[in-house]
């Protein structure tokens, strides 16, 4: 019998390595895994799609930057048709006018109609608007004059649809971790809207119809824009398309657009979403009055508007409509068409990190720093025309009025339509962002009408120290009632509105606070 000892090497076996195996350290770590929806193929879905739904709102911008450019040709007196001082203050406020009704139709049909459909009704208006401008030139002076106001009140229409669509669409197909940036997108829009309309101004001095036609070609482009943007699935949850909202979800989780959810973590996030909105136990919705007896809704509704308020009270869009003016009036030396183009420019370059800011600092300390700069910003301005020794430093109204933009961009101005998105509970976040944007637009026509007025009856630079007032004012109420939301999600947002004001914002953001002064 041909036995072997256990020793001996057998033909069939591997051979034996004398070398001694080596452990790699680090692998019995703990490894954390992005979720799906912060994931490069996610991100990257999301960002184009907002993106994409941004094209149309930049028109939101041109509009508001528009009489900047136009109303040295429009009130000439040498030119065919021209406007009176009272017309051409109309010419500069009526869209403001208008924008409450853009807000309330938007708080009517972005929740009927859904994200999508209302960002096609957005970019029609848009259209009809800068056409009717465009061509008003072929008319007679009347008819012309009249086409205008239409014009601006139909494209007032649009700027206030254009404050919560995005927004709202950004906040419900991303994560908490990149909702901010993707929110800050319309913010982005708008003051690359108002920088467009600024440059245009610039290189086309004398022909405002031309201008006009140039935004009517852009805003067809940005309707086709809309048309590869998926609906959201909260909306399609809301009125019982699972199977769409399904494929959404999968979608802007970089998964394969289908019906059937086969990833355990995707279909964890879809049950808790489609859970939050009541669907599955068949809860009928209640009505948007009604629902204001919620602390959840009115909180953030009381919050918002009031801030709203103290951003058009501070004189933010008064500057961007009147930016060639107030220039001219406060001494700058430069070129006023430059220094617009200074003022947009600026507003952009700081609206693009705000998404960075917003996470790093917060919400609130963001507003309060804000705030108080703008405040600086107003007092200097006024000093300088009271002070013989601050009227000869060089340049200070330009650095002052480039100054405010930059600061305001920082937390006031981009801080409401910011936490419109965030605040408000997914059941009334049509609605009630629909209500606090016309609100908050009815309020900045008011504050831009009288505006000239204003400035007759008590002096820019008294102007100035309303405005700065106001901004102190605004610090105030942020340190007291604006919360912090950094950080949590829409759920949660809503359940600490639900139970409490959320809690220890104002000790943590006095201890962040501190912490970035001392570093």
């Amino acid at each position: 019998m041909n036995s072997r000892t256990n020793n001996e090497p057998n033909e069939f076996q591997p051979l034996r390595s004398n070398r001694q195996p080596q452990i790699v350290s680090g692998l019995n770590g703990s490894f954390d895994r992005k979720p799906l929806g912060e994931q490069n193929c996610a991100v990257r879905r999301q960002e184009i799609m907002v993106i994409l739904g941004n094209v149309g709102i930049l028109s939101g911008g041109m509009a508001l930057g528009l009489p900047t450019v136009t109303l040295r040709q429009l009130t000439d007196p040498n030119e065919s048709i021209h406007l009176t001082l009272s017309q051409s203050s109309w010419f500069a406020s009526l869209n403001m006018l208008s924008c409450p009704i853009g807000g309330l139709l938007c708080a009517l049909i972005l929740d009927r109609l859904g994200r999508k459909r209302t960002l096609y009704l957005l970019n029609m208006f848009a259209i009809i608007a800068w056409l009717l401008m465009a061509l008003s030139t072929h008319f007679n002076t009347e008819t012309a004059y009249l086409m205008l106001m239409i014009s601006r009140l139909v494209i007032g229409i649009t700027n206030g649809m254009s404050g919560a669509p995005v927004g709202v669409y950004a906040a419900e197909i991303s994560m908490p971790k990149i909702r901010g940036r993707l929110i800050l997108g319309t913010s982005i829009a708008v003051a690359s809207g108002i920088t467009l309309i600024y440059l245009l101004g610039f290189f086309i001095r004398d022909d405002w119809q031309l201008i006009a036609l140039i935004c009517s070609g852009y805003q067809i482009i940005s309707l086709l824009c809309v048309i590869p943007m998926p609906e959201t699935p909260s909306w399609l949850i809301s009125k019982g398309r699972i199977a769409e909202a399904k494929a959404s979800m999968n979608y802007f989780r970089g998964l394969e657009k289908s019906a059937l959810i086969t990833n355990t973590e995707v279909e964890a996030e879809f049950n808790i979403l489609q859970n939050s909105i009541q669907l599955g136990v068949g809860e009928k919705k209640p009505s948007f009055f009604r629902s204001l007896k919620l602390p959840e809704v009115y909180k953030p509704l009381l919050i918002l508007i009031t801030l709203f308020a103290f951003q058009q009270t501070t004189g933010i869009f008064v500057v961007i409509v009147y930016a060639v003016q107030i220039s001219t009036e406060a001494g700058v030396t430069i070129d006023p068409f430059l220094c617009a183009v200074l003022i947009g420019i600026t507003r952009v370059l700081t609206t693009c990190p705000m998404g960075i800011i917003l996470e790093k600092w917060g919400r609130r300390r963001s507003g309060i720093i804000s705030a108080l700069g703008m405040c600086y910003c107003m007092f200097l301005l006024a000093a300088q025309s009271w002070s013989e020794w601050l009227s000869k430093v060089p340049f200070l109204p330009v650095i002052a009025i480039v100054g405010f933009i930059l600061l305001s961009t920082l937390g006031l101005y981009t801080l409401p339509f910011f936490m419109i998105s965030e605040l408000f509970p997914q059941k009334v976040r049509g609605p009630a962002s629909g209500i606090t944007v016309a609100v908050g637009m009815f309020l900045a026509f008011l504050c831009i009408k009288i505006y000239p007025s204003m400035k007759d009856v008590i002096g820019n630079e008294y102007c100035f120290v309303v405005y700065g007032v106001m901004a102190f004012l605004a610090t105030i109420f942020i340190y007291l009632f604006l919360p912090e939301t950094r950080g949590r999600t829409l759920l949660q947002i809503e359940d600490e509105f639900r139970h409490r004001l959320l809690r220890n914002s104002r000790s943590s953001a006095l201890v962040e606070m501190r912490e970035v002064f001392i570093k």
